[in-house]
């Protein structure tokens, strides 16, 4: 009667670090991070537009905030950020239902497309301001 062989414990501890599998900490971690870095942006970006009435609310004042690299490097950070932090957020909650695997595919490509999409249309409207155009 054969028995089944049980694989030698050093070959399974190479195999083991030889194929690491992916754990997902870089992902958590990199949501924490930008969640993060999404904190002072999104008071800053409150406080500028909603708290203060003379700012934010007019052609002019966009204008002139636009026209400072400072500002446009906040907002694209901004955008940037905050779009990965929402569709992996979105992604996760997806990830809740078990899909089947094409299905899954399907939507995480489309997340990421509109992800794509909405930076670029972000990135286009804040680099290609002019504000000499009305």
């Amino acid at each position: 009667m054969a028995t089944p062989t049980q694989p030698f414990e050093g070959t399974r501890f190479l195999r083991s670090y030889s194929r690491p599998k992916s754990s997902g900490a870089s992902a958590w971690w990199l949501v924490r991070i930008s969640g993060i870095a999404l904190i002072p942006l999104l008071v800053g970006h409150y406080i500028l537009m909603h708290y203060n009435p003379a700012s934010g609310h007019d052609y002019g004042e966009t204008a002139s905030r636009l026209a400072s690299p400072w500002f446009k490097g906040l907002y694209l950070g901004f955008i940037t950020i905050g779009m990965y932090h929402g569709l992996v957020g979105i992604w996760n909650i997806m990830r809740d239902y078990k899909m089947k695997p094409l299905l899954g595919r399907t939507l995480f490509g489309l997340l990421v497309v509109a992800g794509i999409i909405f930076v670029a249309v972000g990135w286009n409207t804040i680099l290609t301001f002019d504000p000499l155009k009305p």
